[in-house]
């Protein structure tokens, strides 16, 4: 399961540490997840499952004015997210964190064809595992 990255300072640091390739319908920055200690109890009181300290992926997904009106921001983000449900989910590699940027041409693309940008892009920053 993807967990979406919310944090302002989350996107930011993927901006300036991590890697980055730019397609035709989309940019992806990756960047391995910071090891968060995660010890002892929670503020709810509960411990720690192994499953909750296991390392997972996160996304984050951002569409610049460039894209066009909120409208078209939204109908980017949602086609980015269904794409990264669909391969980031099955072929990233756990313990990294993704920003998917939507470009100008993301709304113009079929979806094979982004679907094709991100299969590439995770190729370009050697982050492609097989299922």
């Amino acid at each position: 399961m993807l967990t979406t990255l919310r944090q302002r300072r989350e996107f930011l640091r993927l901006a300036s540490q991590g890697r980055k390739v730019a397609m035709p319908g989309l940019v992806l920055q990756a960047a391995p997840t910071l090891a968060q200690k995660k010890t002892g109890l929670q503020p709810s009181g509960q411990h720690n499952t192994p499953q909750q300290n296991a390392p997972q992926i996160r996304v984050g997904f951002t569409a610049s004015k460039k894209v066009g009106n909120a409208v078209a921001r939204n109908r980017a983000k949602r086609r980015l997210r269904a794409l990264a449900a669909d391969i980031i989910g099955r072929h990233g590699q756990k313990g990294t964190d993704y920003v998917l940027i939507a470009r100008a041409q993301t709304n113009e693309r079929k979806l094979a064809d982004l679907q094709k940008d991100l299969c590439m892009a995770l190729s370009k920053l050697s982050l492609w595992r097989d299922e």
